[in-house]
């Protein structure tokens, strides 16, 4: 069984030179790792699996270390002291040396592992790569790791150059070139390497891709994916679950194991690990990690950031369990959010190849990963080839929404409790004057609230999505996501939702971690399911969450951080198949973009790139509890709790006192402070020590052991009252802090004050229609119905259902972002478009063409253009001789008048075929009409298309 030991920094001997504390410090790092260090003449190289030998004789002179695995030599360590830490890429031609010496008593070859260090710095290089370059490690190697690394033969960098050409079938552009490029720097031995992909371009099945080839092809042990929410994560499992590779006809966990990871048990033969890097920080720092603690981005913590920005990070140490090789490579989702400062540590822990994921890098994120950008597709290349598609913004402004209001003293309002949602009716003593901020805070003004969504209800009617009307004659609301500011703020806006769209509970759900009923079974009905048609969150599915059918996102809520808004407006973004679509919007044809509805000015709010530098010093009581709950131990930090604590003990009730032991395991808000206070207690730490120092005998209490024990006893006191706290307790403290008691301005009526296309979308409908113009102008010569169109007007009657096609088949190739729907709603932007716009794509092509050529003077649907030229036609025709056609004469010529709609022309053959075939085909017309049929024919294709 192999022996883990715990590490503690070395208790430097006095007198000690830098040479012998920098051995030291290297004997201890070697024992860590599983290695037993011997002095040269007392060697016994079966006493171990790893033995390292100390001032071992080569014919250069005696080496500072020689690793020995399974009896056989395998490596040297040249160790320096301390300060010669900047020096150690000097060193190498020494070590090399004494790598490619011969060792007393035996012939050996050259030794390929070899290492330089301090002790503090360690470098260590693998003379079997191609190009052999050195490299900082966190750690030496365990001797099973190297045993295994010759086992194999080839190291990772020589396999990883024999990795065969991608097989590209299934894969967008972006994704071929991110695969290609990303393989070309590993070749190049590059140890980070990002790959910026728009949002929606499918970055986690690239990912999933080159992890399937590097576990196939490079014989890669095992890979990381790392993410910084437990939704992330679930996320990347369910994309690995469903990935098949395009070699193999089994999916992706038929091959290799995926292990989630939910504790701090890695599985020896998971092939991929999934994990958040708060858990993995956790497990690198001994301690257990509360699920709650996984559930948002770190990165959003503020007292982690302002903290960790003054270089206070609390270190990580070797844990022998998960050693540095744990992982050949770290693939890091959303690398631009959560890898900075505390977090940095991991993923300088691990001895692993660096691939960033993000689809909005951030000046950081360039200089983390050595401005290695193997592939850069930004979200405007992503709606050009047509994998996203782009957004319009609709502004909703209500008067209260921007000025604020007051409530005047001697007012009759409703106050309601936060938590409890319990009101009370009480008269006013005084003025209470609110800000546009203080909304859904302070007070809630149910008429703002009512306001916005009756004008978005009215605005998707008239303006953003006109055409949704079903067979029944409703309005379909299009899937639309509503970003909150509280879950208080969103159980309103949910009761409001109901309301005013006349539905029930199932049209509007909230998804949030807090709801009651499965958040991920709400998001998989609000994804795959008609009900519901409105989702309303605070956060959860605010960003890395993939709901394909969105069409509109209604901001209630400003964000401050450019790369957060960005993530949000991402949940439109996602392209989705017409068939897909339809199985959940009966009115939806094709997703051609989507619509963000601004209702607080989101769009125009100034953005910041990064969430520290806009924070108050002050900071939230939720970041406390989550930093506590993540297992940092620092002093500032837990009196800073305490302080809080403390105050909060004087301002909840009895009732809340006790709900609060529920949640505590029994301890009330002055023992959790104790405890808080007491762990960083000198006193009661000396105290707690000395119960331990006693049990030893006195000549034998050495300064090192006292120090050991101080260390044991806070680290216990901290355990103890860290434990305490966990998502309930946390979600109750911070719920049951904030001010109690909300207004409730039900006196103050609202107004809209705008509701309109923002300019810039007018100036991108604008654009839109100079597009696509300017493509038909340039090919009205090439494409033959539109040099009809263009050029030959007269020919109209020959322009046929082929010709058509043609047209949306090149517009398809060349121009995707021209789909008939987006164009026909640039025009609607634009100019007052009384048609509705046609349910069939080819027939909105022709009336958009019509128009662009000069043929129409105002936007009309085609087929409403063919029904109205077919009734004066036959007006016209009765006008010369009344009742010229029989009842049944009259039925085949609606049937011609229908055919022309939705095939644009009529030959004579085409009587052969349905729905003619079944009324007696091409010789019952002629019964019917005798020699006039030809004719009669010719003169509706011509009539028909004018």
């Amino acid at each position: 069984m192999e022996t883990l030991y715990l590490f503690r920094p070395m208790t430097n001997q006095p007198n000690q030179n830098p040479e012998q504390i920098a051995r030291d410090k290297i004997d201890e790092m070697l024992r860590e790792a599983g290695w037993l260090v011997q002095s040269k003449s007392k060697v016994d190289l079966t006493a171990g699996k790893g033995i390292a030998v100390r001032e071992y004789q080569t014919d250069v002179g005696p080496a500072d270390y020689v690793m020995f695995v399974d009896r056989k030599p395998v490596g040297i360590i040249e160790a320096k002291r301390e300060d010669e830490g900047h020096r150690l890429t000097v060193v190498e031609e020494q070590s090399s040396n004494y790598a490619n010496a011969k060792l007393k008593y035996l012939n050996n070859d050259p030794l390929p592992f070899v290492y330089e260090s301090t002790g503090t710095i360690t470098r260590f290089t693998d003379y079997r790569d191609p190009k052999p370059r050195g490299r900082n490690v966190f750690w030496f190697h365990k001797p099973e790791t190297i045993a295994e690394w010759l086992k194999k033969g080839k190291s990772l960098r020589e396999r990883l150059l024999s990795i065969p050409a991608l097989d590209e079938t299934g894969l967008r552009p972006a994704q071929i070139v991110a695969v290609n490029n990303l393989e070309h720097s590993f070749k190049k031995n590059r140890p980070k390497a990002l790959i910026q992909m728009a949002t929606g371009a499918g970055k986690t099945f690239t990912a999933a891709t080159f992890v399937y080839r590097l576990l196939k092809h490079a014989d890669a042990k095992r890979i990381l994916f790392l993410v910084d929410t437990k939704n992330l994560g679930e996320q990347a499992e369910q994309e690995f679950m469903t990935f098949q590779p395009n070699d193999d006809n089994r999916k992706f966990t038929e091959l290799y194991n995926v292990q989630r990871l939910s504790s701090s048990y890695i599985a020896s033969d998971s092939q991929v690990c999934i994990s958040t890097i708060q858990r993995l920080y956790s497990i690198l720092k001994g301690e257990e990690l509360d699920e709650s603690a996984e559930l948002e981005n770190p990165n959003e913590n503020s007292w982690l950031q302002n903290k960790m920005s003054k270089n206070k990070a609390v270190p990580v140490e070797y844990t022998p369990k998960v050693p540095i090789e744990q992982f050949d490579f770290i693939v890091i989702d959303e690398a631009h959010r959560s890898i900075y400062n505390l977090w940095k540590q991991v993923l300088d822990y691990f001895d692993a190849f660096l691939i960033g994921l993000t689809a909005t890098p951030d000046k950081r994120t360039f200089g983390f990963f050595n401005e290695n950008v193997v592939s850069q597709y930004t979200y405007e290349e992503s709606v050009i080839d047509g994998v996203n598609v782009p957004y319009d913004v609709y502004t909703i402004e209500t008067d209260i929404s921007q000025k604020g209001e007051t409530i005047k003293a001697g007012w009759f309002v409703d106050r309601r409790d936060k938590l409890t949602r319990k009101k009370r009716w009480q008269q006013e003593d005084e003025d209470t004057e609110y800000k546009r901020n203080d909304l859904d805070k302070k007070v809630v003004n149910p008429s703002q609230i009512r306001n916005i969504i009756r004008e978005y209800k009215r605005a998707l009617k008239t303006t953003i999505y006109p055409n949704r009307i079903d067979e029944n004659g409703e309005y379909e609301v299009p899937k639309t996501l509503v970003f909150a500011k509280t879950d208080s703020h969103a159980d309103d806006i949910i009761k409001i939702i109901r309301e005013e769209f006349d539905e029930g509970n199932d049209f509007c759900k909230k998804v949030t971690y807090k709801i009651e009923e499965d958040p991920k079974s709400v998001l998989n009905r609000f994804r795959n399911s008609y009900y519901p048609r409105i989702a309303v969150t605070v956060d959860m599915i605010a960003t890395g969450t993939d709901v394909k059918p969105l069409e509109v996102l209604l901001f209630m809520r400003d964000v401050k951080s450019i790369n957060y808004f960005e993530q949000m407006k991402g949940r439109g973004t996602r392209t989705i198949n017409s068939d897909t679509l339809q199985l959940v919007s009966k009115t939806a044809k094709t997703k051609t973009h989507f619509v963000i509805v601004d209702a607080v000015g989101a769009t125009k709010s100034k953005k910041t790139d990064s969430r520290p530098l806009e924070r108050k010093k002050s900071v939230p009581m939720k970041d406390l509890l989550g930093a506590v709950t993540m297992g940092v131990a620092d002093e500032d930090l837990f009196l800073s709790l305490a302080n809080r604590l403390i105050r909060l003990e004087k301002q909840i009730t009895d009732k809340e006192k006790d709900k609060l032991l529920e949640y505590s395991g029994g301890k009330n808000l002055k023992q959790i402070t104790k405890e808080l206070i007491t762990a960083f207690d000198q006193d009661e730490i000396e105290t707690k020590a000395q119960i331990e120092i006693d049990k030893i005998p006195v000549q034998d209490q050495t300064p090192a052991l006292i120090e050991e024990a101080k260390k044991d006893a806070q680290e216990q006191l901290i355990l103890e009252a860290t434990k305490t706290f966990n998502g309930e307790l946390n979600g109750y403290l911070d719920n049951v802090r904030k001010q109690h008691e909300q207004i409730i301005d039900s006196v103050n009526i609202d107004t809209v004050t705008k509701s309109e296309w923002e300019t810039t979308s007018v100036d991108k409908a604008t654009e839109i229609v100079k597009d696509f113009t300017e493509y038909l102008e340039a090919n009205k010569d090439e494409i033959k119905a539109l040099s009809i169109f263009y050029n030959q007007p007269y020919n109209r009657r020959d322009i046929t259902f082929k010709m058509i096609k043609d047209v949306m088949e090149k517009l398809q190739l060349e121009k995707p972002l021209l789909a008939p729907d987006y164009v026909w709603d640039a025009y609607a932007t634009l100019e007052d478009v009384k048609s509705k716009q046609p349910k069939d794509e080819l027939t909105a092509l022709v009336s958009l063409i019509r128009r662009a050529c000069g043929i129409d003077s105002e936007l009309k649907a085609y087929d409403k253009t063919i029904e109205n030229n077919f009734i004066t036609w036959i007006f016209k025709q009765n006008a010369g001789q009344h009742n010229r056609f029989t009842q049944e004469q009259l039925d085949w010529l609606r049937m011609i008048k229908d055919h022309v709609v939705s095939s644009y022309h009529i030959e004579i053959d085409d009587l052969d075929y349905t729905p003619f075939d079944a009324k007696g085909g091409k010789g019952k017309m002629y019964q019917l009409f005798g020699k006039e049929m030809n004719e009669i024919i010719e003169e509706l294709n011509k009539v028909l298309a004018a």
